[in-house]
């Protein structure tokens, strides 16, 4: 009979316990629930990069253990299909940070191009980069010297609706005119050297971070040249279309003599516009302050003064404030 009481008496108790088990879980949860309102709990949050072979990815996993480590709030790197898509992410609350070009973003924003009947109204900009150069590649030989000698001659654009393409339409325009005044291929970068080394192309709009790949490949087996933007027509693009920043191919880049100059679309982190205040401000400052934590080559050439640059879409308040603090303007 002891036995029995005894038995009834445990089960009794291991009822009880997991019943404030789970009204505890229950208070838990609330509470969770309740500090994360106030910030007392770590936000997650989502930041899409780019293919893994990319510079997204891997700047972006620097990005997030930073952010991680300085910041309230966790966040994780996802690999994506880079500028575009990430826009779209954003847009349907996917992605809180993503990286895109600024162009890329503008257009978002705008409702243009790519994003035609699709615009994306739920973005902010927390910070440009580093530039994406629009280099003119073609070589000595085909006598191109100005973006002007392109008019007749075979050319690479990108596909339509590429970020390429749009740069392409934009520059030529600048320059009184349009893909109809060219011979307009629409090859991929590597296809586009390639034809120029076999001669089936005469030239192409390449906008990549310097130096590209293809170009060195090309490079290694002829003369190249990259054809320069003249400093008002530059003027006039960027006033035109601001997500512009006026860059230059280095001497030495594909074996060059001298400096080119051109223009650059920026890489470039944005936000959702609903993310607090004090969270971007806290991660902008930590972005710019542990740079020397990023391990790609790119971190190098990150800069807080240049955090502005091209940038044509509103930018969050968070990183404004940062931004006013350290002095930096457009």
């Amino acid at each position: 009979m002891k036995r029995k009481n005894f038995i009834l008496s445990l089960v009794l108790m291991l009822t009880l316990s997991l019943v404030l088990a789970a009204c505890g879980s229950k208070d838990d949860a609330g509470e969770s629930k309740d500090s994360g309102d106030k910030g007392g709990k770590k936000q997650f949050l989502n930041l899409v990069t780019g293919g893994t072979g990319g510079t997204y990815y891997p700047l972006g996993g620097s990005f997030a253990n930073i952010i991680t480590e300085n910041t309230n709030a966790e966040a994780t790197a996802q690999s994506s299909g880079a500028s575009a898509e990430n826009m779209e992410a954003i847009k349907t609350g996917d992605a809180d940070i993503a990286f895109t070009q600024t162009d890329i973003a503008s257009y978002a924003t705008e409702g243009k191009l790519m994003f035609e009947g699709k615009k994306v109204t739920n973005v902010k900009a927390l910070a440009s980069l580093y530039p994406e150069t629009v280099q003119i590649v073609t070589t000595a030989k085909s006598g191109i010297k100005s973006v002007e000698d392109l008019k007749g001659k075979s050319v690479s654009v990108g596909a339509p609706g590429s970020g390429t393409y749009a740069n392409a339409e934009q520059i030529l325009e600048i320059h009184g005119m349009t893909m109809k005044d060219i011979k307009a291929q629409n090859l991929s970068f590597d296809e586009s050297t390639g034809g120029i080394q076999d001669g089936t192309i005469d030239a192409a709009f390449i906008t990549a971070g310097t130096p590209t790949g293809a170009v060195e490949g090309l490079a290694a087996t002829t003369d190249v040249v990259i054809v320069p933007i003249a400093e008002d027509k530059i003027d006039a693009l960027i006033e035109k279309y601001p997500y512009y920043a006026k860059d230059e191919v280095p001497a030495g880049t594909y074996k060059i003599k001298e400096p080119v100059k051109t223009v650059a679309v920026q890489a470039m982190l944005v936000v959702r516009d609903d993310l607090e205040e004090d969270l971007v401000y806290d991660i902008t400052k930590a972005i710019f302050e542990n740079l020397n934590k990023v391990t790609h080559a790119k971190g190098k050439i990150i800069k807080v003064e240049n955090a502005l640059n091209g940038v044509g879409i509103d930018v969050h308040p968070g990183a404004q404030k940062y931004f006013d603090e350290k002095g930096v303007k457009k």
